[in-house]
């Protein structure tokens, strides 16, 4: 969710960007919106809509068309349709790395350039923060082109591993085949349909989030070590062997809880208020109203990556706070108890959209930084 979690998606329409995540995820929540309508099936006589009772369209579950039943992905050339996707993920993970990178960089408040003095709207001097551009070109500088990928490896390795467990789990739990809704007097089943789907894909998002996490938050550690110049995290074989060494098995899980949470709230707030959106608010008679449902989706998944954008923040933080780098400690960050800590700090703070926006960065009222 510039809010679109890379991870998830995940999450936002088109599966890859998140944005979304980055997740990122989106995250998330790369991070997801992109659904596959189910087949629709002509009602028997006795139930076909009334002219006075025009027909809702049907609601597509926030799922990605990596190989649902029925569509791209079943019968024999499922290997190959599942390979294609790891493939195309992959290839859209490596482009929008740099992106993520800065992003998480933000979000650590790690800022080495100082403010720039530029107006608002309204002609009022403000302090502004390095964009996307400068901010990537500071990296290149000190780093070189190459550096813009650090941590890339880890990270496609996550994504593969999530598309290939969606994939998995809808040959293991295929999606059972659920009737669109026809006419407007049967609107509780259109809601059981809308909610039967969200509930199947927020299990393929859950189990594919817990499995894939660690490599994330190798990922996460391994980008952050561009602030302290640190070369801790240099593999990811070396990176789990120190993980587990120093933190055990719950070392790979830090910062789980709130992306599961934010992929959950989004899953279901972008689906359900489609769905109200489409089913009340769309009048039939309106000659553009399939057009706008079609883009139904698209917007509420914006709108909702927005709001759960705190969960990716929080989630990112937990994942390198406390692990030995200087963005992890103190000045960068205190020692968080856990994640609801960390959440508390930051509103307090006024920073849980930090690293929310890339490209016009205004300076904050609580920042050090000050007009002269």
């Amino acid at each position: 969710m510039g809010a679109l979690d890379p991870e998830v998606a995940s999450w936002a329409p088109g599966g890859a960007a998140g944005m979304a995540g980055a997740g990122a995820g989106a995250g998330a929540r790369g991070g997801a919106a992109a659904g596959v309508e189910a087949r629709a099936r002509d009602p028997p006589p006795a139930h076909r809509a009334h002219p006075r009772h025009p027909r809702p369209a049907a609601q597509p579950s926030a799922r990605r068309m990596d190989g649902a039943s029925g569509g791209l992905g079943s019968g024999d050339n499922a290997p190959t349709t599942e390979a294609l996707f790891v493939a195309l993920g992959a290839g859209v993970t490596a482009l929008s790395h740099p992106l993520l990178y800065v992003k998480l960089l933000i979000q650590v408040g790690h800022e080495p350039m100082p403010p720039t003095i530029g107006t608002n709207v309204l002609g009022r001097k403000v302090l502004y923060l390095p964009s996307f551009f400068t901010y990537a070109k500071y990296i290149v500088q000190v780093d070189g082109k190459i550096g813009l990928f650090r941590g890339l490896s880890p990270r496609l390795m996550s994504n593969a591993l999530s598309t290939v467990t969606r994939g998995s789990m809808k040959k293991v739990f295929p999606p059972d085949e659920i009737e669109q809704v026809s006419n407007k007097d049967d609107m509780k089943t259109s809601l059981k349909k809308v909610v039967k789907e969200t509930s199947y894909e927020m299990m393929m998002q859950c189990v594919s989030r817990m499995l894939a996490h660690p490599l994330h938050v190798i990922s996460m550690r391994c980008m952050v070590q561009f602030v302290g110049r640190e070369a801790k995290y240099s593999g990811v074989l070396s990176s789990i062997g120190k993980i587990f060494k120093e933190e055990g098995l719950l070392g790979f899980f830090v910062g789980l809880i709130p992306h599961l949470l934010g992929d959950v709230v989004f899953l279901w707030g972008c689906n359900l208020l489609a769905h109200f959106i489409n089913a009340y608010l769309v009048d039939d008679s309106f000659s553009q109203a399939l057009a706008i449902r079609s883009y139904t989706k698209f917007v509420m998944g914006i709108a909702v990556s927005m709001l759960t954008y705190p969960f990716l923040l929080v989630g990112d933080l937990m994942a390198v706070n406390n692990c030995g780098l200087q963005a992890g400690l103190p000045p960068y960050s205190p020692v968080f108890k856990s994640w609801i800590h960390c959440w508390k700090y930051l509103s307090v703070q006024g920073q849980l959209f930090r690293g929310s926006s890339l490209l016009f960065r205004r300076v904050s009222s609580g920042s050090c930084f000050a007009l002269e």
